[in-house]
């Protein structure tokens, strides 16, 4: 069995809780969704099986030196099935952080047992163009017993009824809602301060498990 990776690299986490730890990156192909905001080149790559991806990890890099390995995309769950077999490789030599777009619950279920934190993408309508509430529901039923947050990207469009899902959703599923103002390619927010403080204070109003986060590796100009 072989998955295509794009790249793999080793930088500083800058979004969500565990901003500012350092993480191995492997960045796998291949997306199921589209968002209008993504500007991730994830197409192109090398193959490799689960036992040569382990044994270049492990030759390349000292993993006790890292917080944990980001499995970042693209859609990792798009490679389950690889994973299954990769991650038993690398488990007792590091913790695992899974990126992904939680719209794949039955992909997760092949994995959640690896799994140490994940980092979970609720899509707005209003910023990426889709609307992934009723996946993402399916998909935090899944890992209520593991560290998980939910990440929302948004920019001025965002509407109230969009905030009220997903504080809805925080509540019913009991996991940290992570604010991330969209940003533009001249790495700066493409909202102010204060129009995200005022998104702030409507989630905190409904769910106060909700923090503002923007993309700080973008603001100290790291990958």
């Amino acid at each position: 069995m072989k998955t295509k990776i794009n790249e793999i690299f080793a930088s500083i986490q800058g979004e969500g809780p565990v901003v500012g730890f350092k993480q191995l990156f492997i960045r796998f192909c291949g997306c199921n969704l589209n968002c209008d905001y993504c500007d991730t080149e994830f197409q192109t790559g090398t193959e490799y099986t689960p036992a040569e991806l382990a044994q270049k990890i492990t030759s390349e890099y000292n993993l006790k030196t890292f917080h944990s390995i980001s499995l970042t995309g693209g859609e990792p769950l798009l490679s389950a099935e690889f994973l299954k077999e990769f991650l038993p490789l690398i488990k007792e030599k590091t913790k695992i952080y899974l990126e992904t777009n939680a719209t794949m619950p039955e992909k997760f279920e092949l994995i959640k047992n690896y799994i140490d934190i994940i980092a979970a993408d609720i899509k707005l309508k209003s910023s990426s163009g889709k609307n992934t509430f009723e996946q993402n529901a399916c998909f935090f039923e899944k890992c209520q017993e593991i560290n998980t947050f939910a990440k929302i990207v948004f920019n001025e469009n965002i509407e109230d009824e969009e905030i009220m899902i997903c504080s809805e959703l925080g509540k019913r599923y009991n996991i940290e809602l992570v604010l991330q103002p969209e940003m533009e390619k001249e790495n700066r927010m493409r909202i102010n301060s204060k129009f995200c403080s005022d998104v702030l204070e409507k989630f905190t109003g409904i769910y106060p498990n909700t923090r503002l986060i923007p993309q700080v590796h973008k603001f100290i100009d790291v990958r």
